[in-house]
């Protein structure tokens, strides 16, 4: 019943502050454009997190591992709310970057601790079902944060929208607070972050790797197939504005359709949580995911682009929640914030290079002949990957009891 309770806490508080970034998006997108006048301007807001990404994860990993992870995540949500409160108040857009590479900088640590702290808290045969009401109250953020915006943005501008978020980390940091200490053998006192402890900690990184060769082959499978999607997602407004010649109200509803879909994928992945293995979770969920982008790509009109989105929606659900299952289940718990640093650094280069490559592509040929070669490449991926995973020889690092020791 405790494990339940803490489970809430934690949901409640990372989907109120997932609540507050969706808010914040539009605000600050209309926010740096009013300031500016300028669409680069508002681009550039999209290079800082693998900015800030590039800069810190290197050494993250080494702190995370070694911290209390509670009180890291508190305080990396107390920064937070700290600057983004400052925002409205600056006028130089260089300034603003600034403060917004700082948050970014913060917040690389809160991922992998938090994907830590779910582990150590929740049971394992808890994990899958609390991924997936992870995942719904990210869609419903999705859903909700824009069309609160929206209306907060008629009605009182952007900066109260910025606020908004600014209180929804210290919310955040508060119901963390409530719950308990999961780290009983973190030292006190610390030792410094050295070129020397950083060198160990990488070749402790790539040891796990070399002895879970299985691992790292699913690993690698699902995020060669997540990254390609992510690819394809910078060209959607493009897609849908120059080739379906569709509005930005049209535009507006398939977001918030797709946000739909995704909620209901999510909510019936915790339904059945119990009931279906976890392989089908990663395998089947990021196959139709890819076939979703390659549906959307090969749309025609409002309603074949809003019916692929949907689809897609619902099925990312459960490959998300799968996957943060599967690492929980197989990266040593004593190593997984270094493990999640440097993998979220290589994940943020390649999708910097797939998303120029795609970008080239699309002004060497046609718009949609790029994206759809991009999107039969992630269906081969994970393809290649359903496959993998149902290999009967490997269930066993799908058995949802199985902790991991180092």
């Amino acid at each position: 019943m405790k494990s339940w309770k803490y489970s809430i806490l934690l949901l409640a508080g990372i989907g109120v502050s997932y609540l507050g970034s969706w808010i914040y998006l539009i605000a600050i997108n209309l926010s740096i454009l009013n300031l500016t006048g300028s669409a680069a301007a508002v681009a550039g807001l999209y290079v800082i997190r693998p900015i800030a990404i590039l800069i810190t994860n290197t050494w993250a990993g080494s702190v995370i591992d070694r911290v209390n992870k509670r009180k890291l995540m508190i305080g990396v949500d107390v920064i937070r709310g700290l600057l983004v409160f400052l925002i409205p108040l600056i006028e130089s857009l260089w300034f603003i970057y600034f403060i917004l590479l700082l948050i970014n900088i913060a917040g690389a640590f809160f991922g992998p601790s938090s994907s830590v702290y779910i582990t150590k808290l929740i049971p394992a045969e808890n994990r899958k079902r609390f991924n997936s009401l992870m995942s719904m109250a990210g869609s419903g953020a999705f859903l909700l944060g824009p069309a609160i915006a929206g209306v907060l943005i008629m009605l009182f501008g952007t900066d109260l929208c910025i606020y908004i978020n600014a209180v929804t980390f210290l919310v955040c940091a508060w119901f963390i607070y409530l719950l308990p200490d999961v780290d009983t053998e973190v030292k006190e006192k610390r030792d410094p972050v050295t070129w020397n402890m950083l060198v160990g900690d990488w070749r402790t990184v790539k040891r796990f790797a070399r002895g879970a060769s299985y691992f790292v082959i699913v690993y690698l499978l699902f995020q060669g197939a997540m990254l390609t999607g992510f690819a394809l997602d910078s060209q959607e407004v493009t897609f849908i504005k120059q080739h379906l010649m569709l509005s930005d109200q049209d535009y507006g509803w398939i977001v918030s359709l797709t946000g739909l879909g995704a909620l209901a994928g999510a909510a019936v992945a915790a339904m059945i949580s119990q009931k279906v293995q976890l392989r089908y979770y990663i395998g089947a969920g990021m196959f139709f995911t890819s076939v979703g982008y390659l549906m959307f790509y090969a749309s025609f009109d409002f309603l074949t682009a809003t019916l692929a989105f949907v689809f897609l929606g619902f099925f990312m659900a459960f490959a998300n929640a799968g996957y943060a299952t599967f690492f929980q289940q197989n990266v040593p718990v004593e190593i997984m914030g270094r493990f999640g640093s440097i993998a979220d650094m290589l994940q943020a280069m390649v999708q910097i290079m797939l998303t120029l490559i795609l970008g080239v592509a699309a002004d060497w040929f046609s718009l949609q002949v790029a994206c759809i070669v991009f999107s039969i490449s992630g269906v081969f991926l994970a393809a290649a990957l359903l496959v993998t995973v149902l290999r009967p020889s490997k269930k066993e690092y799908f058995e949802e009891s199985k902790g991991v020791v180092l």
